[in-house]
């Protein structure tokens, strides 16, 4: 099974952004932040597209 990439593009949001707080795995921010420096982008930037392509490609099953 091929597994998807997600492709970062230039995107702005517009809308107005609120603070949230969330626990994740020290690793998992490792990672975070190797993407963050390789492309240039801050962490929030990173988080928030990640969370987008997540969001966009979640498929809800009821049992």
């Amino acid at each position: 099974m091929a597994e998807e990439t997600l492709v970062i593009k230039a995107k702005k949001y517009k809308e107005e952004s609120v603070i949230i707080s969330a626990r994740i795995p020290k690793d998992m921010l490792g990672d975070i932040d190797m993407i963050s420096k390789e492309t240039g982008r801050t962490r929030n930037e990173i988080i928030t597209r990640l969370l987008d392509f997540g969001l966009k490609h979640t498929e809800i099953i009821e049992d």
